[in-house]
């Protein structure tokens, strides 16, 4: 910085008094474009106000209430300031520890949904997804960037359970161009030209051809991890494609099918029963599918595994009564603690059948959750002048 530029300073402070000096400060580091010097002159023109020190030698807590509150304000006005500038320049990992500094990671959120994929933004995907800024957009940069294969072995630890469908979903539809584009290439080869259709069913129908001991079309090892993260989707669409990358994978020869872990030990079979019952096609036959995988089960080791998948897909289904009758036949003796499906208990108040919730806890000498159903079943008739059904 030139000594023309200290002398106009100085000038301005001899003039105008501290604050003049001080705007022209702010104003000169605002048009040079120097932001985080420009942050440290908007507090410093704060802590003048406040008839602080200039230079910071007290901690926050010690300040009196009053001045402690409008210093505070003073500080977040200029993180956001800052921080919007950096955005405006398009530099996210400079905006984000102003804007991480006061709690307000909606900004950046928004900035990062606008990227496009491009090389050196790691940066950026480190904020988005292991600061949970925008993990949906982070992630769909990780698979963009580098790649199902990265992509899924992130997934496996995904940090955000509220986005975390989401990302299951944008593995399937990638997954499902791939293999799409993937079968229409080679069909043109051979024909001479390409359906017009997306449908996986409709491209590999009639064409036994394609499927030689040799031959797949996606990574084997992609199309079964994406199959297994399938299941917990919920939207019809993602579903249905889900369910035709495993019509694809059921022509595949034996080098490609997999065993998976019970009750999914016949691959892409067994989820193609959960899935289309998921869609509400289907739904007896997975029942009974599924029913029939506990009954083959060894009881001791797979039994109450291939039971909690059932109860799963019977509460999401809405089937709770079913649910209850399968996890008191098979799993009394299952630690709550260690389900991934609901427990009993959770079944009776999703159903919201109360009274057998309290009958339920009554034989199992449970005070507690005999007590979550006495009190809702009173209200229940409290409120509907009914008894409970």
């Amino acid at each position: 910085m030139s000594d023309d530029t200290f002398q106009v300073l100085e000038q301005a402070l001899e003039s105008g008094g501290p604050a003049a000096g001080l705007d022209l400060l702010i104003e000169q580091f605002r048009t040079e474009k120097k932001y985080p010097l420009l942050f440290e002159a908007r507090v410093l023109k704060s802590r003048h106000a406040l008839d602080l020190p200039l230079v910071q030698v007290d901690r926050a807590e010690e300040l009196p209430p009053e001045k402690r509150r409008a210093h505070e304000q003073a500080f977040m006005e200029a993180a956001r300031e800052v921080g919007g500038l950096f955005l405006s320049d398009g530099d996210i990992p400079r905006a984000w520890p102003y804007f991480r500094a006061i709690g307000e990671p909606g900004p950046v959120a928004a900035a990062i949904e606008t990227i496009e994929p491009a090389e050196g933004q790691d940066a950026i995907i480190e904020i988005a997804l292991h600061e949970r800024v925008n993990p949906k957009k982070g992630f769909e940069l990780i698979l963009a960037d580098y790649g199902t294969c990265r992509a899924i072995t992130f997934f496996e630890q995904y940090p955000d359970r509220a986005t975390k469908e989401d990302c299951a979903r944008i593995l399937v539809r990638k997954l499902h161009r791939d293999l799409v584009a993937s079968l229409k290439r080679t069909i043109a080869q051979q024909e001479g030209s390409a359906p017009e259709t997306d449908s996986i069913p409709a491209l590999i129908e009639g064409r036994d051809w394609l499927f030689g001991e040799y031959d797949y079309y996606v990574d084997t090892s992609h199309l079964v991890s994406i199959v297994r993260f399938a299941i917990d989707l919920s939207d019809r669409e993602s579903l249905a494609l889900a369910l035709e990358l495993t019509e694809y994978g059921k022509r595949l020869s034996h080098n490609f099918q997999f065993r998976g872990d019970a009750p999914f030990e016949d691959g892409h079979t067994d989820y193609a029963f959960y899935l289309r019952a998921l869609m509400n096609e289907g739904v007896e036959d997975a029942i009974a599918h599924f029913r029939a995988k506990i009954a083959k089960a060894d009881p001791e080791r797979d039994g109450a595994i291939a039971a909690q998948v059932l109860v799963d897909l019977l509460a999401r289904l809405k089937r709770y009564s079913e649910a209850i009758d399968i996890s008191l036949e098979h799993l009394q003796n299952t630690d709550p603690a260690q389900m991934f499906c609901p427990s009993v208990f959770q079944l009776c108040q999703m159903a919201g059948d109360y009274e057998r919730l309290q009958q339920l806890a009554r034989e199992k000498g449970d005070l507690l959750h005999f007590a979550a159903g006495a009190v809702q079943a009173d209200n229940f008739v409290r409120t509907s002048g009914a008894r409970n059904p």
